[in-house]
């Protein structure tokens, strides 16, 4: 490639990511060429609709444009911060087969078509980059792609979504509900008028099918994704969390599992309680964090700001600077490793611990009544704490049950919890959470 020759970039959306994309690329001009070794140059920003004050995006107003299919034919890299499935997925398999490299930031389309993407970069011979995907400005999947690629990445457990770290953060630190506190996000910018996504963990699902892709080098879609929200989470959780010196978070976990026919992957979003000495128990408000182990390399953490137009800039910015140097090399990045093909694992088939709550009756033989119900689908109990209660109706005493398991499968767990739930000497079970970290 001439040396002296721009490299032509397109820009498709110019919300909050894709404006600070275009300033910092006209910002840092001098310096991006440096770094690159031609200058980048804007031939377009495809936007949705013509005539809105964009005055403060400093390019020529004559860049912007309605037309993105004319738009990404013309184009040597393409970077998309449009987001949603269509029509994202048939102008990056357009502007691929022009011969043009891909930026994306499209969490949700990645997870729900990755594949389609990863075989038309082949196909075309270009480079398909999408650092910016999950977890915002923190880099985390170049090195999981990258710096990991000679390890053995066995689990990873992630703050992915920063409306859902802010509201359950704010619930554990003030007292406050679920929905007190997620007006508070939205008033704050944190959480869209509609949080769904966040809350309901559709979000963060799509973020973990992309993650345990890259690290167990197997295919895995946002459908094969347990999700569970925030929705259900209340105070009284969050209380019982603090009395095991423990907070709640909503976590994305992806991590190998050895099975009866061999080793699978599990992939699960829900929330759980985790220690306050673990290293995510200390991720405030809406920042992001991702704790991996590898057998290797054992623990690392990557934290930031995992949203935002400028943080997430500079992760779209990062992976512009790569697929430009390709281009001036004549080169090309790592494509989709997917050459493990483990089997995603149905969710009873994942491991973990129960922290259970039960309402029972304060008489003898009760205890031995419950400890026979996990006996009985072979889950062991790691700790018991029994507390006498006033009944509101009777006023005569009754007891509050908590259960801690070790480990064991979710089937043989939700079993145990269906059976507890059968006892006549148990009035009620009150809540059921997880336990991770620990």
């Amino acid at each position: 490639m001439n040396d002296h020759k721009p490299l032509r970039v397109a820009l498709l959306g110019c919300g909050v990511v894709g404006s600070a994309v275009a300033r910092r690329l006209v910002e840092h001009a001098d310096d991006l060429t440096a770094r690159v070794g031609v200058p980048l140059e804007i031939v377009g920003i495809a936007v949705r609709r013509a005539g809105r004050d964009r005055s403060d995006v400093p390019v020529d107003p004559s860049l912007f444009t309605t037309e993105a299919a004319d738009l990404v034919t013309r184009a040597d890299i393409v970077v998309e911060t449009v987001g949603g499935i269509d029509p994202a997925r048939e102008l990056l398999l357009s502007a691929m087969a022009h011969g043009a490299s891909v930026v994306t930031a499209n969490k949700a389309l990645l997870a729900e078509d990755g594949p389609t993407l990863y075989a038309a970069a082949d196909a075309a011979g270009v480079d398909l980059y999408y650092e910016a995907a999950v977890a915002g400005a923190i880099p985390l999947l170049r090195p999981i792609r990258e710096s990991l690629a000679g390890d053995d990445v066995r689990k990873i457990l992630g703050i992915v979504n920063g409306t859902t770290n802010f509201v359950l953060d704010k619930m554990d630190s003030t007292g406050a509900g679920f929905a007190e506190t997620v007006a508070q996000a939205q008033a704050l910018g944190y959480a869209e008028a509609d949080p769904t996504a966040d809350v309901e963990g559709f979000d963060a699902a799509a973020k973990a099918a992309i993650l345990a892709s890259l690290a167990f080098h197997t295919r895995v879609a946002g459908r094969d994704v347990h999700r569970e929200g925030i929705t259900e989470v209340t105070a009284s959780d969050i209380a019982a969390a603090k009395e095991m010196d423990c907070v709640v978070k909503l976590l994305a976990i992806a991590e190998k599992a050895s099975t009866d026919d061999g080793e699978g992957i599990s992939v699960r979003v829900h929330p759980v309680m985790i220690p306050r000495s673990h290293p995510l128990a200390s991720v405030r408000d809406a920042f992001n964090a991702v704790f991996v182990e590898a057998s290797a390399a054992g623990q690392l953490m990557f934290y930031g700001r995992g949203a935002g137009g400028d943080p997430t800039a500079s992760a779209v910015l990062g992976d512009l600077v790569a697929v430009a140097r390709h281009k001036v090399n004549g080169s090309r990045g790592p494509g989709e490793s997917a050459y493990a093909d483990l089997p995603v694992l149905d969710f009873g088939q994942s491991w973990t611990r129960y922290h259970i709550s039960l309402d029972v009756e304060d008489r003898p033989g009760v205890l031995a009544q419950v400890a026979t119900a996990f006996a009985s689908h072979d889950v062991s109990i790691e700790t018991v704490r029994q507390r006498v209660v006033t009944d509101p109706d009777s006023g005569g005493p009754r007891a509050e049950l908590v259960v801690v398991t070790h480990r064991a499968t979710e089937a043989a767990l939700n079993a145990t919890v269906e059976t507890l739930s059968e006892l006549d000497s148990v009035a009620d079970v009150v809540s059921v959470m997880r336990v991770e970290g620990a």
